[in-house]
């Protein structure tokens, strides 16, 4: 008997033709919308349950949530996918095992779920688990139900939400989670009775009904920023892209994929993605990115040029890796270190917590911590290979003044001296570091940004400078300083 494989494994179809569904051909659909009038004892129909449009291979959260809404709960289709503590990385739905487990963390009593049924004596068995069903209506009791989604041929199961029979037209009454239109549909319940058994086998076929009995219900609070709905749903769209042989590994606010061993890419993800986030999220950042991004770690030159151009068409100007905010992700060539990762990490950032962060004191900031350590629970940027460079510049005085530097804007910034600026740029941060002045002129200047774009106002408030005298008189200082590390 093989159908515990729906209890354990979910849809027995791709997750493709599952998604295929949201967009299905009308020529195969089986239902049509509650149109004329019935007499009222011919109807037997709970009223005024919200619709909600699924979300891809949610149509089981979509049920569940529509009803809890019906009952006066705010639950919409994520939530429940979150109550029901499914791993994101199966890149699937709730099946219904998961969905019993939700329903009875909230308070309902499901009852029981899977029916084998004889095909030689379906018609009868069948009919028996219908009137149950129908019993329940009357009670005001829905179901959710596990059938095929037509009766076309390679059809995906789906789950959907029995809220009524019109015994007149003989037909079931039900909310079609894949569309968007979907609430109150008809289906003719000879057509229903076709779908309703899963024939995983030939002689013994499932009948799933799960019903949404309860008193008392309790629906956890969500969290805020990402949730693991966001990561799942995600994980569906990433899972066709990822190359065979990569690991991947859901570390908040991002997904890590590498193709290194399994163990070395859950160890960067943990100990220099997690570790790097935890850090900055404490000194700079109340919010975490608003989309989920991929870091994408490569273990070297050949991996990292090859699949940038496989998956995102880029051939990269830079050795090391690259942020993209467009394409949704880092990436890595982590063969050079994290250093460079850190970097692109902390501009994943930035959208979300400072918008209108001017691109000098978005890389310079990101620079700082291309070499770091912790120190007193806080990052530390330490000196590295931008030095040798500044300091040749400050020696043949072709440095511009702060409030130039800070002047720039993004083009001239990344396409006129583009390596002195990054390096003037980082270690200012680093000289505000040291002194202890960089965490509070990073807040400062995102309260102030409207009014001070550059950061430049901020900067002189910040070191207690007044006039721009003192401004050149700090950076002599400044310029001294760093030619003596």
């Amino acid at each position: 008997m093989n159908w515990k494989r729906h209890i354990t494994n979910g849809r027995s179809i791709a997750l493709l033709l599952c998604l295929a569904c949201l967009i299905s051909s009308a020529a195969f659909w089986p239902g049509t919308a509650l149109v004329g009038k019935v007499e009222a004892g011919d109807l037997t129909l709970i009223e005024d349950v919200p619709h909600i449009r699924q979300k891809p291979d949610f149509c089981g959260e979509a049920c569940i949530a529509m009803y809890m809404q019906k009952l006066g709960h705010k639950a919409g289709q994520d939530e429940i996918f979150d109550i029901s503590e499914v791993d994101p990385l199966l890149a699937r739905g709730c099946v219904s095992r998961d969905m019993m487990a939700v329903l009875k963390h909230i308070g309902f009593a499901p009852g029981k779920v899977f029916h084998q049924i004889s095909a030689e004596h379906s018609e009868q068995e069948l009919e028996t688990l219908w009137k149950r069903l129908l019993k329940d209506l009357k009670k005001g009791v829905p179901s959710i139900v596990c059938m095929r989604y037509s009766d076309a041929p390679r059809t995906t199961e789906h789950f959907r939400l029995i809220l009524g029979y019109d015994a007149a037209s003989d037909e079931v009454i039900y909310h079609e989670p894949a569309e968007e239109n979907g609430a109150y549909r008809r289906m003719d319940r000879k057509m229903f009775l076709k779908l309703w058994p899963l024939k995983y086998e030939k002689e013994e076929w499932l009948v799933v009904r799960i019903r949404l009995a309860g008193k008392k219900l309790s629906v956890p609070k969500s969290g805020t920023g990402l949730t693991n709905a966001d990561f799942a749903q995600h994980m569906m769209k990433l899972r066709p892209r990822i190359p065979e042989d990569f690991t991947a590994v859901i570390q908040p606010p991002f997904v890590v994929l590498g193709d290194e061993s399994p163990s070395k890419v859950r160890s960067h993800a943990k100990q220099t993605v997690g570790w790097f986030v935890d850090h900055v999220r404490g000194m700079y950042f109340e919010k975490d990115p608003q989309q989920v991004y991929e870091v994408w770690l490569f273990e070297n030159d050949a991996s990292y040029r090859k699949y940038a151009k496989k998956l995102f068409n880029d051939e990269p100007d830079t050795p090391f890796g690259y942020f993209s905010e467009a394409k949704g992700a880092l990436v890595m060539n982590i063969g050079t270190g994290g250093g460079t990762l850190c970097h692109e990490l902390l501009h994943a950032f930035m959208p979300a917590n400072f918008p209108e962060c001017p691109a000098w004191f978005n890389e310079g900031l990101g620079s700082l911590y291309e070499q770091c350590f912790e120190e007193d629970g806080h990052l530390v940027g330490r000196i590295n290979w931008r030095l040798d460079g500044l300091q040749r510049e400050i020696r043949a005085g072709a440095l511009p003044s702060f409030k130039e530097l800070l002047s720039t804007t993004s083009n001239r910034f990344y396409n006129q001296n583009k390596g002195d600026n990054y390096a003037q740029a980082r270690y200012l941060c680093y000289y505000l570091q040291k002194k202890g002045l960089l965490i509070k002129y990073f807040h400062a200047f995102r309260k102030n940004a409207k009014d001070d774009p550059s950061g430049y106002k901020t900067l002189k408030k910040v070191l207690s400078k007044d006039t721009e005298k003192e401004m050149q008189a700090f950076q002599k200082y400044w310029e001294q300083w760093i030619l003596e590390y």
